[in-house]
């Protein structure tokens, strides 16, 4: 599958060469302060206890823990589309926040330049993305690519939307990324560890994605099927872990081209690995899987979202037929170790096409309690048998796992390591089950709603499992209105109440209220 991944990004690249309906014959000159958008916000938490759950979750880590919290943000951007007329096209953004009561005093949230020509983009920066065949306003969120922590810097190669295959008559459509960046929140791991717990600094990050679509929009066929493949990693950087005497000992990464490159395709082993070697960095992915009815008034999904961090949860199967003895390495016999197909995220999401009481619904099932089963154990000269389990999602045995600046990067059920109170980084809970229900609607002009409700039982880890099951349940309401007439045009003000109530984030209840403005600068 790694191969076909590659074959498909080596696709996206060889699809720029091929126009599809641009018109550019006299194009007026272009103008890099045409189509400015502009953003002002003020956002303000009033809690008991911890800020609720979907008060602060998939909000790309702009938000805080702390009862009493805010911000004042504001954004200029030039999109891409500003130049959808021309072959090429020039985008960039720049998006800051003063907060209070955040783990940083200053966010540089979005500050990005990007690049288009035909259908293929350039990205160099921060920059907010949004979950693939899943619904970000509705969604608990998707496991690998999520909308829950700070963006990562990064230069991004993309298809960014599905471009329709040469082949196929219409059939088929392809997008997809490649990119390479650095986590920034090294001072925050000092901070929130004391340096006596694990940390990292100059850890870098690589993702990767490719996603096709079968469905002709030129024909009379409302069914389509997605199928797509996301993977990242984190690498290179220095861990630091204790030795158990007071003391901390360095591990340092590999930062060369081979480590891009194990990176790019899951290859060579961690520092200090000898015998038994797992590939480089911290490695984790997903498979996507989506089908689509749609009608002209309305339009039905149902979707799936397997995540995976090595190929016993990858590909549900891994090698067992080692020789005995001196030949305990050796490959003698056709065996293969068959895993549970447990572990998945399954969703149904209907959504209307023109606004009314009830717009969008969106219904999951989050299942992560088996992560290949509770026993870890690779073979040995006297025990032939090898069994890969014992996953434990979302963390690392040298790396601070799957999270940026204290939110997980993946699914916010995952319990977020800004929620420890040890001073350690790691997910606590992340073997559990969930049931996650998503409403918005616009019952009059203007006024949107949106609810969020989410019921989990959780075991823990299995290193570190809870001496009981524990359940908790998280809801939100939340309702905006939109200002119209020529004074308030482009006003906007938000008010939300959340809740969380159980034992795995405890009881919290709080408020939110957001004031924005939002229009197009004339220069």
């Amino acid at each position: 599958m790694k191969s076909l991944l590659l074959a498909l990004l080596l696709l996206s690249s060889a699809g720029q060469a091929f126009s599809q309906g641009w018109e550019e014959d006299k194009p007026e000159k272009l103008r890099l302060d045409k189509g400015l958008k502009y953003n002002v916000e003020m956002q303000a938490d009033f809690s008991s206890g911890s800020t609720p759950l979907w008060l602060n979750a998939n909000r790309y880590g702009l938000s805080s823990l702390d009862e009493t919290n805010g911000y004042v943000r504001a954004g200029l951007f030039r999109p891409l589309r500003t130049d959808s007329a021309r072959r090429w096209g020039v985008g960039y953004g720049v998006d800051l926040a003063v907060p209070y009561n955040y783990t940083s005093n200053f966010v540089v949230q979005q500050a990005f330049v990007e690049a288009r020509w035909l259908h293929g983009v350039l990205t160099v920066g921060s920059k907010q993305y949004p979950m693939e065949l899943k619904d970000d306003r509705l969604s608990s969120g998707s496991q690998t690519f999520g909308i829950n922590a700070r963006p990562v810097p990064q230069v991004r190669l993309a298809l960014p939307d599905y471009w329709t295959l040469p082949f196929a008559n219409g059939w088929l459509h392809l997008k997809g990324h490649i990119a390479y960046g650095m986590m920034t929140d090294d001072g925050w791991q000092h901070d929130f560890t004391g340096k006596k717990s694990k940390y990292a600094d100059n850890v870098l990050y690589h993702s990767k994605a490719g996603y096709l679509k079968f469905g002709n929009e030129n024909f009379f066929c409302p069914f389509s099927f997605e199928l797509g493949l996301e993977m990242a990693s984190t690498f290179g950087g220095t861990s630091y872990q204790p030795d158990g005497n007071g003391g901390m000992t360095a591990i340092k990464g590999d930062t060369g081209f081979s480590a891009f490159w194990n990176a790019f395709i899951p290859g060579g082993a961690d520092v200090g690995e000898t015998t038994y070697q797992n590939a480089e960095g911290n490695q984790v992915g997903s498979w996507l899987v989506r089908l689509n009815w749609e009608e002209d008034l309305w339009r039905f999904s149902i979707y799936a979202d397997k995540y995976f961090e090595d190929h016993s949860a990858m590909f549900l199967v891994d090698y067992d037929g080692y020789g005995e003895g001196s030949e305990w390495q050796e490959k003698k016999k056709s065996r293969y170790l068959l895993y549970d197909f447990k572990d998945i995220m399954l969703g149904a999401e209907f959504r209307m096409n023109y606004d009314r009481w009830v717009n969008g619904v969106v219904f999951e099932y989050i299942y992560s309690k088996y992560q290949s089963g509770p026993i870890y154990h690779d073979h040995t000269s006297t025990i032939p048998d090898h069994i890969g389990g014992k996953d434990n999602f979302y963390n690392h045995g040298i790396y601070t796992g799957w999270q940026h600046w204290g939110q997980v990067m993946g699914n916010p059920l995952y319990r977020s390591p800004l929620y420890n109170s040890d001073g350690t980084i790691c997910v606590k809970d992340n073997r559990f089950m969930a049931f996650h229900l998503g409403i918005d609607g616009c019952p009059i002009e203007r006024f949107t709603y949106r609810l969020l409700a989410s019921w989990q039982e959780g075991l823990g880890t299995y290193d570190d499992p809870y001496g009981k099951s524990r359940h908790n349940f998280s809801f939100m309401l939340e309702g905006q209105y939109a200002f119209g007439g020529k004074l308030l045009k482009g006003w906007s003000v938000k008010g939300a109440y959340g809740m969380d109530l159980g034992s795995i984030l405890g009881n919290n209840y709080g408020f939110q209220l957001t004031v924005a403005k939002t229009g197009i600068l004339n220069l």
